[in-house]
């Protein structure tokens, strides 16, 4: 038995599948996700109304969501490296301080050796000042023998050498101290930069953490709308697939009763009064706008339903003029179930067979059946009427009441 919601997973398969490589900007999800929807609403044109709005809000979520799960996933990797820069500065500041704290340790040991080196070398300078070595030199000179001489001139060695040495000690001290100052200030000066660098690196660590958590929102709620878009199509299964046999009938009748119009006319006999187009002829445009869908048969994946899509759909604004693409006679012009109001106009022989255009969504319809109407004329207005999802005019090109291929028959340029 097949699970509950396997007629769905071609539609799922196929909205899915980009038409390019992800891109994380959003803008591009966004193009991507206009596309999807203008794809799903016109395939789903013949649906239920709930249905077309599931279809369009599952066509933008799927389009939409790649882009979404690529940028969650660049944003927790940013997020890692965030917290790794942060950690790194975090520990690199707290190194700094510590350098800092050693430096400064070293710092006052310097500078309490300089000072006591100041203090013996100023107890030095006393002594000189107040003449001692006055007393030094008196010491030799009242030396009674040889070796009184020679003891004495060692103990003045003695004293000359610890104050060359004291002398010595305080440059040396004053010297360390002014290379502790230095590394200090350059430790403070770092321990500084490190503690910003820090500060800055866990605020972009936060502010990775910000986006990649809006990320993962953006990805939970287009999954949890896809998740009620399916639940909305499946519930929708039923009445849409009965639309749709409806528009098959729909299409079967008007086919059949163009065609019985066109008998009674004696359109496609060569004797009928009917006039003839000649092979090669173009038809005018029939309203200012841009394609926006194109003839031919097109496959639901939402209910696996192949439609024939009888003509080209040509956007414009509400109310646009619409003309007559030919000389002819309006065979109908009224409202006709999907098609909203619908106007049909007989444009005689072709080839053996008969020509008639239709206009359908009309806004207002301008002429009556039976009428007469010139090329260029104007027939009406566009609308949104019947299974429409938006303003824009479905344009048809029928032989003997069986829709062709309408690009065939206008300007190359749509112009």
């Amino acid at each position: 038995m097949r699970p509950r919601r396997a007629w769905l997973a071609p539609f799922v398969v196929l909205l899915l599948l980009p038409a390019g490589s992800a891109q994380a900007d959003p803008r591009d999800d966004k193009k991507r996700a206009d596309a999807a929807v203008a794809t799903a609403a016109s395939i789903l044109e013949g649906a239920t109304a709930r249905a077309q709005q599931a279809g369009r809000s599952l066509a933008a979520a799927n389009a939409a969501l790649p882009g979404a799960q690529e940028r969650a996933a660049l944003a927790r990797g940013e997020v890692v490296a965030a917290e790794v820069a942060a950690n790194t500065a975090r520990r690199e500041a707290e190194e700094a301080e510590e350098t800092l704290a050693t430096a400064r340790v070293r710092y006052t040991e310097s500078a309490d050796k300089v000072e006591a080196a100041r203090e013996r070398v100023g107890t030095f300078a006393g002594s000189a000042y107040k003449g001692s070595d006055l007393v030094s030199l008196n010491l030799l000179i009242n030396a009674r023998t040889p070796i009184d001489a020679a003891e004495r001139y060692g103990y003045f060695e003695r004293v000359m050498s610890t104050e060359k040495a004291a002398l010595d000690g305080f440059t040396a001290a004053r010297r360390a101290a002014k290379d502790a100052e230095n590394e200090a200030g350059l430790a403070q000066r770092k321990a500084e930069a490190a503690r910003l660098a820090a500060e800055m690196a866990l605020a972009e660590a936060r502010a990775a953490q910000a986006e990649a958590d809006a990320a993962v929102a953006e990805v939970t709620a287009l999954t949890a709308q896809r998740a009620k878009a399916l639940a909305i199509a499946e519930e929708e299964r039923g009445a849409s697939l009965a639309k749709y046999e409806q528009a098959k009938a729909e299409a079967a009748r008007i086919e059949r009763e163009l065609r019985q119009w066109e008998d009674r006319q004696n359109v496609t006999r060569p004797g009928g009064s009917a006039p003839s187009v000649q092979p090669g002829a173009r038809l005018l445009m029939p309203v200012q706008g841009w394609k926006s869908s194109d003839f031919g048969m097109r496959f639901d994946p939402y209910y696996k339903v192949w439609q024939l899509h009888a003509g080209v759909d040509i956007a414009a604004g509400g109310g646009t003029p619409i003309y007559a693409a030919a000389d002819g006679r309006v065979i109908r012009a009224g409202w006709n179930g999907g098609y909203g109001n619908y106007t049909c106009i007989s444009h005689g022989r072709y080839q053996g067979k008969g020509l008639s255009t239709c206009y359908a969504h009309q806004s207002r319809i301008l002429v009556w059946a039976g009428q007469q109407v010139r090329r260029g004329q104007l027939i009406g207005r566009v609308g949104t009427t019947g299974a429409s999802t938006g303003y824009h005019l479905h344009f048809e090109v029928r032989m003997s009441g069986t829709p062709v291929q309408p690009l065939k028959w206008l300007p190359g340029c749509l112009c």
